[in-house]
């Protein structure tokens, strides 16, 4: 039989002071207690301290709804700090720039209307508009009156209507610009390889230009020339040897110093000074009256003096006339009335002056 050693456990001999261990135990609990603690005061510091810093964002804040409005508000922006900035109003419209003309128009002639003033209407020479209307205008910027349908161009140059015959070099060479000029304007809707016009038609002479055929009074020289009266009218006279010399120097002949129509141009050798129906109209300087009455070409009641010094004066459209033929008349000597007769489309008066034949700018010689 074996007999059996009862085992025995070893026995840790205690220490001096064994009861300190619970409270070692203890001691660390609290300094990680204490460690977590001072953490999280740490973060939640930092965390206030980045909210206090950014400032409130008035657009993510809540909407306000006034007491029974029902409509919602924005709460107002905050001023600015003094910073440098731009300031942009918004503006729901849309300026488009407008396309230029490329056809012609048609415009009827208004009361008051002369061919400078519609020219000037369409942003255009006078000469061009004249051009155009050849057909009713002849050339001459008197022949509109009230009513008329004029042709407008749409840019500065000739517009013209094609013959039999004529050809992109002929015409362009008659109007003096080049063949290139009148096929590639894209009003004339030309195929650049195959140019086709056909007569009757339409074409713009961009840039073109031509003389004027402009029907004009012929100057009448004082003294036994002559005149024949079926050629000018029956305002016509023989004046003899003699009578009343200009000084040479103007004054305005009518009450009025501002223009009404048309300037001096190379279709308007005159002005057109506005004058009311009925106004009184003067001789510029002194001289002889050549002609007075009623004259054709569009010039209607008309005064014609020679001065006797080269000069000579044409005063048209008068509603009367207050002088006769060969009479003398001094400077400033009323000689008429401001009308509208002859081509006219409202009272003013059509005032030229010439020398030794030739037209000369009234506002040259006028004070």
């Amino acid at each position: 039989m074996t007999q059996v050693t009862p085992t025995r456990t070893p026995r840790i001999p205690e220490t001096s002071g064994g009861t300190s261990s619970p409270w070692l135990a203890r001691l660390l609990w609290l300094v990680a207690a204490a460690m977590l603690a001072l953490a999280v005061f740490l973060i939640v510091q930092r965390v206030t301290a980045a909210s206090s810093s950014v400032p409130s964002d008035p657009i993510s804040a809540p909407l306000e709804l006034p007491a029974n409005s029902g409509v919602a508000t924005l709460p107002p922006l905050p001023e600015s700090q003094g910073q440098d900035s731009i300031t942009r109003t918004a503006n729901p419209h849309t300026i488009v720039a407008s396309q230029p003309r490329e056809g012609a128009i048609t415009y009827e002639v208004q009361k008051g209307d002369s061919i400078f003033g519609i020219a000037k209407k369409f942003n255009l020479k006078p000469e061009s508009v004249l051009w155009a209307n050849y057909d009713v205008l002849n050339d001459d910027p008197h022949m509109i009156e009230v009513g008329l349908k004029l042709i407008i161009p749409p840019t500065d140059g000739v517009y013209y209507k094609w013959k039999e015959g004529d050809t992109l070099e002929s015409v362009a060479a008659s109007f003096r610009v080049k063949p290139e000029d009148i096929l590639l304007w894209p009003g004339n809707k030309l195929d650049i390889t195959n140019p086709v016009i056909e007569p009757g038609q339409y074409v713009m002479v961009p840039g073109g230009r031509r003389e004027f055929r402009t029907w004009v009074v012929p100057s009448i020289p004082r003294g036994p020339a002559g005149v024949n009266k079926s050629i000018l009218g029956p305002g016509a006279c023989d004046t003899g040897q003699g009578g009343a010399y200009g000084s040479g120097t103007f004054i305005w002949p009518a009450p009025q110093h501002v223009l009404s129509g048309n300037d001096y141009w190379d279709g308007h050798m005159a002005i057109d000074i506005a004058a009311g129906m009925g106004d009184p109209i003067y001789a510029a300087d002194s001289g002889v009256v050549v002609y007075a009455g009623w004259i054709s070409g569009g010039y209607g009641n008309m005064v014609m003096i020679d001065h006797g010094n080269g000069y000579q004066t044409l005063y048209a459209h008068l509603s009367a006339i207050r002088v006769s033929c060969g009479a003398s008349v001094r400077q400033g000597q009323v000689i008429g009335l401001a009308g509208s007769t002859g081509r006219s489309t409202g009272p003013h008066l059509h005032f030229e002056v010439r020398y030794m034949g030739g037209f000369v700018n009234p506002w040259y010689v006028l004070p």
